[in-house]
């Protein structure tokens, strides 16, 4: 694992973006696995402007979002697809037939699921993941107790989780209490892992993220098993990391990121 930290929420943001533009110019087929929340919409401002100025390509990648609320329709403010729409798929030129969330309305959610890891792989796996945080420490909405080797599934909601959320909802009692996501596994599986969290309520949870013991109770811990993965983070989600002076020296000093410095 490798942390960057960078001077505020909008320098964080640009550089994962940065980096979802390199790999995609490395390779136009990319599989991007996407996120959402708050704080992706900046990452993805960021893609769509470098796709008007400099022309970044997405007509050949395909995507792969982590998670979709259970019971809401695509058309629905709050729903995770309707998130990508409005921040990046409407934008740039990526084919909408390429571009995959679980389906949260199905009938049967288990073969939802089973489908929706077949699809992955049919597809080849993923080669860039995007992650945020939760407050619980979840990725996806593999909340506390997540097995670090499961798969796609839906998943009850936490507390912790209703209470961060409801407000995009205007309130508990009218959000889903559960969610499609992706397993644990199934993210840690892809060929690179990019976390990005921001803001000074993250700083707790990314300590415990990077520094931590791996447990179940974090489930972004699992990230330290990931042969390749980026945690990017600014000064206040980093405040609480023992070691700083280190990640700072590796961003500043590794041939790897000359190019994004």
């Amino acid at each position: 694992m490798e942390v960057i930290i960078q001077p505020n929420q909008e320098a964080a943001a640009a550089l994962v973006a940065r980096i979802v533009a390199h790999d995609l110019r490395a390779n136009p087929h990319l599989v991007l696995g996407l996120a959402t929340g708050s704080t992706m919409e900046c990452v993805y401002r960021h893609l769509v402007r470098l796709h008007q100025t400099e022309q970044l390509d997405f007509s050949l990648c395909s995507t792969f979002n982590l998670d979709e609320y259970v019971g809401l329709f695509p058309s629905d403010p709050n729903a995770y697809r309707h998130y990508m729409d409005r921040h990046l798929f409407r934008h740039v030129n990526v084919d909408p037939r390429n571009t995959h969330l679980p389906n949260g309305l199905a009938t049967d959610l288990e073969a939802e699921c089973r489908h929706y890891e077949a699809m992955i792989q049919r597809f080849g796996g993923i080669d860039l993941q995007l992650l945020g945080i939760g407050k619980a420490g979840h990725i996806g909405f593999n909340e506390p107790l997540s097995a670090l080797r499961s798969r796609t599934r839906v998943k009850a909601l936490t507390p912790t989780t209703l209470k961060q959320n409801a407000p995009l909802f205007g309130g508990e009692d009218k959000m889903p209490r559960r969610a499609i996501t992706m397993g644990v596994g199934t993210i840690i599986e892809a060929r690179r892992c990019v976390l990005l969290a921001t803001g000074d309520s993250k700083a707790d949870v990314i300590a415990q993220a990077v520094e931590g013991p791996i447990t179940s109770m974090v489930t972004a811990t699992a990230l330290q098993l990931h042969p390749r993965c980026t945690v990017i983070v600014d000064e206040a989600a980093g405040a609480q990391l023992k070691e700083q002076e280190y990640y700072r020296w590796i961003f500043d000093n590794e041939p790897e990121w000359e190019g994004y410095r």
